[in-house]
């Protein structure tokens, strides 16, 4: 008798769905989430509409997959080294940017805001959803590392709640850069300069030993 196969079946069992969202976002970049069809994403992942069915009901839960697989698992590795850094304030909220950075501009899920934007008027569930698990978690999680370094005399006191999107706004204006503009010719932008000359302001503008009204 030959090996037993399951434990291959599992290992492809198991594999599925990531391959499904993996094409779906493929699929979604490609043509936007509404006109992307269901039949097409289980074409791109070389499945049968049947068996896409088997794990995804629809095409919304389908998306919210794809958020999980590519974003969301970042923000929980957020949420967890906000909760257990030992260095310094600023060195983790760099670790907390740069992490973001990579996954939100250096990989395909960058095009999940454009996606959203476009698409929020006619499903206002996915935008809620969007909303819940990844804005509302990633705006909280740099909230409380400026708290922390606040609390610990590192920064200097500032509105938490209004610095965040100060923090947060350039990484989604180079994701929708690069979604949008570069894909017809614009000048790409140089996303490692950009990173660092925002790290660069934060210091000196987060940092209690600048002087008021400002320095060097």
């Amino acid at each position: 008798m030959g090996a037993d196969p399951s434990p291959r079946w599992r290992r492809r069992k198991e594999a599925r769905p990531h391959e499904i969202t993996a094409a779906a976002l493929e699929l979604f970049a490609e043509r936007g989430f509404a006109v992307a069809r269901l039949e097409d994403v289980a074409a791109r992942a070389g499945i049968s509409k049947g068996t896409l069915y088997l794990y995804f009901p629809n095409k919304e839960e389908l998306f919210k997959a794809v958020v999980r697989d590519a974003v969301v698992a970042t923000i929980d590795e957020a949420e967890r080294l906000a909760g257990s850094f030992t260095g310094s304030s600023f060195a983790l909220l760099e670790t907390v940017v740069r992490r973001l950075a990579a996954r939100i501009v250096g990989t395909r899920a960058g095009v999940i805001p454009k996606l959203i934007v476009a698409e929020a008027g006619n499903f206002p569930e996915l935008a809620r959803f969007y909303h819940d698990e990844v804005a509302r978690r990633g705006f909280a999680t740099v909230a409380a590392v400026l708290r922390r370094g606040m609390e610990r005399g590192e920064f200097r006191p500032v509105d938490a709640r209004a610095m965040v999107p100060v923090i947060i706004g350039p990484l989604l204006l180079a994701a929708l850069w690069k979604s949008t503009f570069e894909p017809v010719a614009a000048e790409p932008l140089d996303i490692a300069a950009l990173l660092d000359t925002h790290l660069d302001h934060l210091r000196r503008s987060l940092s209690a030993a600048t002087p008021e009204g400002g320095g060097p």
